[in-house]
């Protein structure tokens, strides 16, 4: 009854969800719907890769790029939850055939993708448990899988509640490989069959993909010389405890420079009225050049670039950590770069990470600007501290890495035709 109280709902609902999920031009409209642009081409193996956003897209990268080089003729499908999502995975998966918005989890809609489709794997990345997409691939004789799988506590009491919805769907599902075996018990308790959870780790943990990762001169140019507090992947709110904070730092190391990135590039105007309050000369990074770098501030506004920005910060700050809600974002990337890594109290979705960085001693938790000086004072005031701190947090990303590895053994065979 509650999945046909759910399918049912999406019909009157379709309207608000087309407006709530930012589709703006008809293309937008039309994928939200179901429809495709595939051309034909024989049987080839087709897989269907869903991932939220930019995030995501990021985490199943490599995974994806695997799948390409080892399954003969494959072609690759993408589908975002968000525009930034979409435009990331155009740039960042090289060979996806299409890079499209997901379909709305309307059961008739989900069908028309799946019949234009046809896929014989689909792949869901992370927490993405929209129903329709598992019944209707399998129902298509499509082998589900859900990589890199994560369910918070929170997640998995709201799940629990509709369990006769979510149950079925998960059921449906080929192989659940989740990120540890505390996701991997909520699986089973939401209602997936246990012997189809496995735990394989964490796919974003891919540090081959690192070395890419390269400044372009004019951020080279803003960077060296000079200590930097990168604060990556910041919401609502952090920028201006990371402007107090590096405020207050200026007064012992006035060489310090700031780079601000915000997780959503539609809220760097925010960010601008957060520095033009403080009266704080900044710089935009679409705007960089090499002589241009007379401002101590740096605003993040390009896509792609934190990766590579990490990599020469002197301590970083993780965002979507300090107010509850998100769950903090991607602690083991700077840490990958040899970084010491900051981070607020809420950081429940990258747990594991986040508490081995701790015990380590190459991560910190924070609460607000107080905290944030302190820490990066004793840092900045000691540099073999600082040095072997961000060691120490690459040998714990190193000893994380695996994920994607592993992934890609079980999934190599479940994508052949």
């Amino acid at each position: 009854m509650l999945r046909l109280l759910y399918n049912a709902l999406w019909y009157p609902a379709l309207p608000f969800a087309l407006m709530a999920t930012g589709a703006r031009g008809r293309q937008d409209r039309r994928q939200r719907m179901g429809h495709l642009d595939l051309a034909a081409d024989g049987d080839r193996p087709r897989i269907w890769i869903h991932a939220s956003s930019v995030g995501e897209v990021e985490a199943i990268r490599s995974v994806a790029h695997g799948l390409l080089r080892d399954t003969e003729g494959a072609r690759l499908i993408v589908t975002t939850m968000t525009p930034t999502g979409r435009d990331a995975a155009r740039r960042r998966i090289a060979g996806a055939e299409v890079c499209a918005l997901a379909p709305l989890d309307c059961r008739a809609v989900v069908r028309r993708f799946v019949r234009n489709l046809r896929p014989h794997l689909l792949i869901v990345v992370e927490t993405e448990l929209w129903p329709n997409y598992f019944h209707e691939a399998k129902r298509a004789g499509a082998r589900v899988v859900i990589v890199n799988g994560r369910v918070s506590k929170r997640s998995a009491a709201r799940y629990r509640r509709a369990k006769r919805l979510f149950a079925p769907a998960l059921n449906s599902a080929d192989l659940i490989l989740a990120q540890t075996a505390d996701d991997a018990r909520r699986y089973t308790r939401i209602g997936a069959s246990r012997d189809r959870v496995l735990v394989t780790g964490n796919t974003k943990f891919d540090l081959d993909q690192l070395d890419e990762a390269e400044l372009r001169p004019a951020l080279h140019t803003f960077m060296g010389g000079h200590p930097v507090l990168v604060a990556g992947s910041t919401g609502t709110g952090e920028e201006a405890i990371l402007v107090d904070a590096w405020q207050r730092l200026r007064d012992q190391f006035p060489t310090l420079r700031l780079v601000l990135a915000p997780r959503h590039p539609a809220r760097v105007p925010e960010v601008e009225e957060v520095l033009k309050s403080a009266s704080i000369p900044f710089v935009r990074a679409g705007e960089l050049d090499g002589s241009s770098a007379q401002a101590d501030v740096l605003l993040l506004d390009t896509m792609g670039e934190l990766r590579a920005v990490y990599r020469h910060a002197s301590i970083a700050f993780v965002g979507g950590s300090l107010f509850a809600g998100r769950g903090g974002q991607n602690v083991g990337e700077p840490a990958a770069a040899s970084v010491p890594v900051l981070f607020g109290p809420y950081h429940e979705n990258q747990l594991q990470m986040a508490s081995a960085l701790i015990a380590a001693e190459a991560g910190l938790v924070v609460r607000n600007a107080a905290d944030i000086v302190d820490a990066c004072a004793r840092w900045l005031n000691d540099e073999s501290a600082r040095a072997a701190a961000g060691e120490r947090a690459r040998s714990t990303a190193h000893g994380a890495a695996g994920g994607a590895r592993t992934t890609l053994h079980h999934l190599r065979r479940l994508a052949r035709v």
